[in-house]
């Protein structure tokens, strides 16, 4: 674990940075930089992109993909996965000036060679290991979302010094930077999003919801249950570990997560867990979502349909309209990031 007396902070100051995207991830990272002294810095966007208003409002410059390629040392793409490898092609590949660097903050494009980076260019990742809008609100509290960083390619011999130094400028360096592989960070993120943090917690909840509301329980009190006391727990999980929550609760729910998680979650779980580790591995996950979005995320777009229209959606939505102070601070504001 390294920290920002292992780096030099100053190395990325005089930079030219240009942050592809300005969403979760995007928004964040140009902030940060900006707020650590980064003295020029542009958010490239595609031509009538509704973001510009919103980079333009933080004092940000706002450029074209093409012309900020042209200009930068640093490229930062920020912009989803399944655009990166047509916005490297069209507008990167040939415009970035020999011996700059090309970045990245999830290695799914460089991994799984859907972007094959020139070889006078470096390639580094430096990945806050959580959403961009908690990276930003992090560093604002005057702390920091630990960061993955890593190297692919060093052609000019400076390049991890470089990436250690932009960790350090999005706040990585105040809360500690794990230096990694393109392939660790990819393959353990895809695992963790789609088993336990998005995929699988969201499915306990969806499925602890109807289990209680179909045996006749309230929904309001389903959704307390199985949605809204999950900050709770976490909370204490991420404070102090598994102990920490357990030290927190009451014996009776220590004792019925000892002998009913294990029912819930078992051995065959943790077998389809493996089959999934090994569709990511293989690439398979990956060809599955590029071609979804070669034929237009049809499938995904009716996915996210069926989720808006889920009962614990819209009660979720009802309960939380009484309770103004949850969103006081919101982390999530569309009119900003």
């Amino acid at each position: 674990m390294f920290y920002e007396k292992d780096a030099n902070p100053n190395l990325i100051k005089d930079k030219k940075v240009a942050i592809f995207g300005y969403g979760s991830q995007g928004h964040a990272h140009a902030l940060n930089l900006k707020d650590s002294g980064v003295k020029n810095i542009v958010v490239a966007l595609r031509e009538g992109s509704s973001s510009k208003k919103k980079a333009e409002s933080e004092g940000l410059k706002v450029m074209s993909l093409s012309d900020a390629a042209a200009w930068a040392d640093i490229v930062m793409v920020l912009t989803p996965d399944e655009l990166q490898a047509s916005i490297y092609k069209n507008h990167i590949e040939q415009r970035m000036r020999e011996g700059t660097s090309l970045a990245f903050a999830h290695g799914l494009n460089i991994h799984f060679n859907l972007i094959n980076s020139r070889k006078d260019l470096d390639v580094f990742m430096v990945a806050p290991k959580g959403p961009g809008h908690l990276v930003r609100s992090e560093y604002q509290r005057g702390g920091g979302v630990p960061c993955l960083m890593a190297v692919h390619k060093d052609s000019s011999g400076k390049a991890r010094d470089l990436a250690m130094s932009y960790a350090c400028a999005v706040g990585g360096g105040r809360s500690g930077i794990i230096e990694t592989t393109f392939k660790d960070e990819c393959e353990t993120d895809l695992f963790g999003e789609q088993t336990v943090l998005c995929g699988g917690l969201v499915e306990l909840i969806k499925n602890g919801f109807e289990t209680l509301t179909e045996a006749g329980y309230p929904p309001e009190m389903a959704y307390f249950e199985t949605l809204h006391e999950v900050k709770l727990i976490v909370d204490l999980i991420y404070e102090g570990g598994i102990a920490n929550m357990n030290y927190s609760i009451s014996n009776t729910a220590e004792y019925g997560e000892y002998i009913s998680g294990r029912k819930i979650v078992d051995s065959k779980t943790k077998e389809r867990m493996k089959e999934v580790l090994k569709d990511i591995q293989s690439g398979k996950f990956t060809k599955q979502w590029m071609d979804e979005c070669k034929g237009g995320q049809k499938n995904f777009l009716k996915m996210r349909e069926e989720l808006a229209k889920h009962p614990i959606e819209k009660v979720g939505k009802k309960l939380r309209d009484l309770m103004p102070w949850i969103g006081k601070n919101k982390l999530v504001d569309k009119s900003k990031n």
